[in-house]
Parts: structure tokens; sequence; C-alpha cells
């Protein structure tokens, strides 16, 4: 039997219409599910080419990186009553492709779960702490523990959470007049308590001082004495060896102070006798004035 170019043509026509349906390609970053009238056959995780039944089995091709859930900003209140708005965002994988197709069918209605669950995990695990504790070390905890609600709910989609973070967490608009009001109230007080330790401080500083130079000034005053004292007791007894050594010399040089002391002004006037004994070294031929 002889078959015509056209009869060739449509058989390498059909043979490649059914290879094309047979044989499918899964990329490095893709996983893939095979399913037969809608119910699961098998799924391909490994990449490169691999077969199905043509026309009766179909491919749903799932992406297997870690995907990035950014979730809307959720309003939170916490344990002290004070409303959060929490901006958060997950990392996941879909790990299992059959269970995600029979859980979520489709990365818009995964997404919606993971959101719904992610806004339940943030508002039980944060709403049993104050925001002082979201803004402390005591974060990281936090971020664990709701880490760990979500992985548990998501195993049951066929994902796996490998990351979930806080963005930000703020207070409404309306409330941060009023927090910064209390803020600003909180840090004068404890400026004007650290302005009081400080003056107390100082004052303490300068009576201690006050009292040291006081103490000092005594001290040197004591001293000076002393060494007055014991120079005056000196000068005497010098005096006093002059007066034994020589009476006469010794008398002029008191009279001689005696002179100084009473006529050291510019303008002095005494009355007294001539003969005075006062003057007597001033009378010619006394044997004291030489």
């Amino acid at each position: 039997m002889k078959y015509t170019p056209g009869v060739i043509g449509a058989v390498a026509l059909a043979l490649i219409f059914v290879a094309f349906n047979t044989f499918f390609v899964v990329e490095q970053r893709e996983q893939a599910l095979i399913t037969q009238f809608g119910d699961p056959v098998r799924t391909v995780q490994e990449p490169g080419l691999a077969v199905k039944m043509p026309f009766v089995q179909t491919v749903t091709f799932f992406d297997k990186r870690i995907l990035e859930l950014d979730a809307p900003p959720e309003e939170v209140i916490a344990s002290d009553r004070r409303r959060i708005v929490v901006d958060a965002f997950a990392r996941y994988r879909i790990v299992n492709p059959l269970r995600y197709y029979q859980s979520v069918r489709t990365d818009a209605v995964a997404r919606q779960r993971l959101a719904s669950i992610l806004s339940s995990s943030l508002r039980g695990v944060l709403g049993k702490k104050s925001f002082a504790a979201l803004l402390s070390s005591e974060r990281p905890q936090l971020m664990q523990s709701i880490r760990d609600q979500i992985k548990v709910q998501a195993l049951g989609l066929g994902i796996e959470i490998k990351d979930v973070r806080i963005r930000r967490a703020d207070l409404p608009k309306e409330n941060l007049e009023s927090v910064f009001g209390r803020m600003q109230t909180e840090r004068e007080r404890e400026a004007a308590g650290i302005r009081a330790s400080g003056d107390e401080e100082a004052t303490r500083i300068r009576s201690t001082a006050d009292k040291d130079v006081t103490i000092l000034k005594a001290n040197a005053t004591r001293k000076s004495e002393i060494l007055r004292g014991e120079g005056d007791a000196e000068k005497n007894r010098v005096l006093g060896d002059a007066y034994g050594r020589d009476r006469e010399f010794f008398e002029f040089y008191r009279t001689l102070k005696a002179y100084e002391a009473s006529m050291g002004g510019s303008n002095t006037t005494m009355v007294i006798s001539p003969d005075s004994p006062f003057f007597k070294y001033f009378q010619k031929g006394h044997t004291g004035a030489r």
C-alpha cells in the first residue's frame, strides 16, 4: 500500500500532537501535579522531561521557590488596651503540591488563606502583650511564637512557613499626639529629677569644699600662730642674751625703737620736758650716744 504525501503529513502532525500532549518539561523552579479528570494522580518535583497520559491527564505547575506574602496592615489591641497598627509579612514555600491543590487550588486562594492565618496569629500573640513589649528585646520571641502558630496551620495547606517578620508596629495617627505628649512629660519629669539630683550633689560637694577650706585655714592660722610665737620667743631670747651681755647697748636699742614708734609720722607733735629721761640719748656727752 502506498501512502501519499498528504497521508504521511497528517500522520506526522498527529504524532506531533500526541507527543505534545504526552511529554512536558518541569523547570528547575517548578513542581507539577498530574490530574486525571480533576483527580490527583501523582506529583513531579524533579526538574526535567516527564510523561503523562495524553488527552486524559492534565498538568498543573506550582512554584517551587520561596514566595512572599505581604499582608495588609492589621490593627491589633495590645494587653495595655493600646491600638497598634502592625505591618507584617511572611515567606513561604509550597512543599506538598497535592495537598496544596486539594486545599486551595489556586495561588490567589492560598494567599487569602495565609493572610487570614497571619492576621489571626498576630491578634492572638500580640493581644497578650503590651505595646512596650513589642518594642523591647522580647520582640524576637513574639515573632517565634507567631511563626510557630502559622507553621502548624500552613502545613495543612501543603505550605511551609519559612519566616514571619513585623515590618512596622505603630500607633494610629490619632493616638500619636497624645502618646508623644505623655512621652515628653515623662522625659521632662526625668530631666527634673536628674537636675534635682545634680543640684543636691553640687550642694554637697560645695559644702564639703567649704568645710575643707575652713579646716585648711584653721590649720594654717594655728600653724602661723605657733610659728609667730616661736619667733617671738626666739626674738625675746636673743634680746635677753643681748641684754645680759651689754645692758647699756640693750637700753640704747630699746630707746631707738621707742623713738621710731613715737616719731614715725610726718606730723608728730610731742610735749615733753627736754631733760626727760626719754631724750637722754640726745643729750650731749651721754655715753650711750655714740
